[in-house]
């Protein structure tokens, strides 16, 4: 009886040790893929510049797209106070 008992607690002590590192390497993996997403996202960020400055350099300064976009917002502007 007293070896059944034994068991039994030694296999909810197993389990509870398995779970608390289930978890520990679940925050790790969070921890990774939070790292991951924001080295990407630098990425993506250091590639636009590098394309929206490509782009100006071969167009000799002609095509600037933040101004584009603040003529398309002014434009629109004007044509909403219009009507």
């Amino acid at each position: 009886m007293k070896l059944n008992s034994f068991g039994a607690a030694s296999l909810l002590a197993l389990s509870l040790v398995m779970i608390s590192g289930c978890d520990q390497v679940e925050k790790s993996a969070q921890q990774v893929i939070g790292k991951a997403s924001e080295s990407a996202k630098q990425a993506i960020d250091d590639t636009q510049k590098a394309a929206e400055q490509a782009l100006s350099e071969a167009t000799q300064g002609l095509i600037n797209p933040q101004k584009k976009d603040d003529q398309a917002d002014k434009t629109d502007e004007s044509n909403s106070q219009e009507t």
